[in-house]
Formats: structure tokens, sequence, C-alpha cells
């Protein structure tokens, strides 16, 4: 791999309820375990920002593919739902599931583009095999 970037971020504190910090200082906040899982929730957590930057490389990628496919993707969306849990054989996992919004295009293919960009997204190419990640497209507005 041709490295392009490299961001750098260190996590201080108390891991889940410490505090986080980009190298450029651009990113510089508190986190904190969410209430669902008996934190106080007063802070972000990183399941927040993994979902942020899934959801947006992915839709960079979707931009790509449907470019390369002189689709229209005006007004496209895509969302990020990053789930954790514990595994059966002990230690938590993730799971994600990426909601992807074209709504000028025919069900088939924002299908199709979904999938193309699912091969292309640095993310996805990181995951895949080491968590389920779910393709859902939306319905488009007929």
């Amino acid at each position: 791999m041709k490295t392009l970037y490299t961001a750098e971020a260190l996590a201080t504190g108390d891991g889940r309820n410490g505090h986080a910090r980009s190298s450029d200082g651009r990113l510089d906040f508190d986190l904190a375990i969410p209430a669902a899982m008996g934190g106080t929730g007063d802070g972000t957590n990183p399941e927040q920002l993994f979902a942020a930057g899934y959801a947006a490389c992915f839709h960079s990628a979707l931009q790509l593919v449907a470019r390369q496919a002189k689709a229209n993707v005006a007004d496209s969306a895509v969302g990020a739902r990053v789930g954790i849990g514990s595994l059966d054989g002990g230690g938590f996992g993730l799971e994600v599931t990426l909601e992807v919004s074209l709504p000028h295009l025919a069900r088939a293919e924002a299908e199709d583009l979904a999938a193309k960009a699912h091969q292309v997204c640095p993310y996805s190419n990181a995951t895949r095999g080491n968590i389920e990640v779910t393709l859902v497209v939306a319905e488009a507005d007929e």
C-alpha cells in the first residue's frame, strides 16, 4: 500500500471514560461509556466515532463509483449504525449497518452502486471478514 495520509490520535485517562485528541488538535473531546452500557453517556464514544468515519468514507466511495457510472447521486446520504456486544467466545465485537440513500436512482441501480462502493471503501476493506457489515438501500421517494 502506498500511504497517502496518516491520522494520529492519543487517548488518555480512563479508556472509554477518558479523553481523546488528534495530533493536529482538530479533535479534542471527552469520552464516556454510553448509558446503555452502564456509563454516564456524558461524552462521545468510540462507536459513534467509528460510525461517523465509516459513513463519511463510504459516502465518498459511493460518490466515486457513481461518477464512474455517470449516475445521479444528488441528495445522497449514508448513515452508519455501529453496535457493540459480547462475543460467545469471550471479548467484545462490533457490527455495522450502512443505510444508503440514493433518492434519484432506481432500486437496482442504487443497490449495484452500494455493492461497488463496498468493494472500494477503505473501511469496508478493513472490516471485511472481521465484522458483520449489512448494506441497506433506502426506498426512493417515488
